[in-house]
């Protein structure tokens, strides 16, 4: 009997799909993750904040303007330290607060022992209470004015407008004269008067989200100074801060100024 060979069917080995072993080795090595996530998107950087401070030209005069974003920026005034006494220097003011300070100056007239002369409100408490004196010099050249804020608003008033209806600010102080009411210049302001200094001032506008602030590069006129804000920097509302004291702290601009120990001061703290 012729034996016939017998073919015996190969034994089936079954193998995983070549996608399953691509996912079995991205699964041992840890790179799944990576894979199914797709490629990597870097964060977006966001823009840095523009510089607050730029020099202005008007009527053939310098000024450095220094410009707040309330919705950005903290406005707030600064008088005493943690000691107790007054700052004094704008040098001093910015190495306790920081990088965080953007900008700073004097901010109002003060006494012989640096404090000032009209309403003073820090952190909402008032430190000093609304003068309504008369007197000599720019303080009592009446109207005077009170710069304050509150939140992410700030405004300039006259002062006997702000104690008609007080907006009990987070900050203010007062100085004077008014610069710019309602959009006209201060009645008592003449055009060109013969008494020139460096001086410096504040105003706002946007509805008080922005507030401006400007210092001369020279000597100018109470004037000139004026219709800076009245009309190059488009301020309703403005207020004499002092003049020959008038200092700045701007780093964006690495000036910080020298100038006789002060009393209050003004600055701009990021958000």
């Amino acid at each position: 009997m012729m034996v016939q060979d017998v073919v015996r069917p190969r034994a089936r080995v079954s193998r995983p799909p070549v996608a399953a072993l691509l996912r079995a080795n991205l699964l041992r090595t840890g790179l799944l993750g990576l894979v199914l996530a797709g490629p990597a998107v870097a964060a977006p950087v966001p823009a840095p904040a523009p510089a607050p401070c730029q020099v202005v030209q008007a009527e053939g005069e310098s000024y450095t303007v220094c410009t707040a974003d309330l919705r950005r920026d903290r406005v707030r005034v600064f008088w005493l330290g943690r000691d107790g006494l007054p700052y004094s220097a704008l040098s001093t003011l910015a190495e306790k607060q920081g990088a965080g300070l953007r900008f700073a100056m004097n901010a109002g007239m003060y006494d012989k022992g640096q404090a000032p002369v009209g309403l003073y409100v820090e952190e909402g408490r008032e430190l000093k209470g609304v003068s309504t004196a008369n007197g000599p010099g720019n303080f009592h050249l009446k109207p005077n004015g009170i710069f304050w804020v509150k939140g992410d608003r700030a405004g300039v008033m006259e002062t006997g407008r702000y104690l008609r209806s007080p907006p009990k600010p987070d900050f203010a102080t007062q100085s004077g004269p008014m610069l710019v009411v309602d959009g006209h210049i201060h009645p008592k302001i003449s055009a060109d008067g013969p008494s020139q200094k460096i001086r410096n001032g504040v105003g706002v506008r946007d509805d008080g989200r922005t507030a401006v602030f400007a210092i001369s590069e020279r000597p100018v006129t109470f004037g000139a100074f004026a219709r800076l804000f009245k009309d190059t920097l488009n301020c309703r509302n403005a207020l004499f801060l002092d003049g020959s004291v008038s200092s700045l702290y701007a780093p964006s601009l690495n000036r910080s100024d020298l100038s006789r120990p002060l009393g209050p001061m003004v600055g701009a703290v990021a958000r």
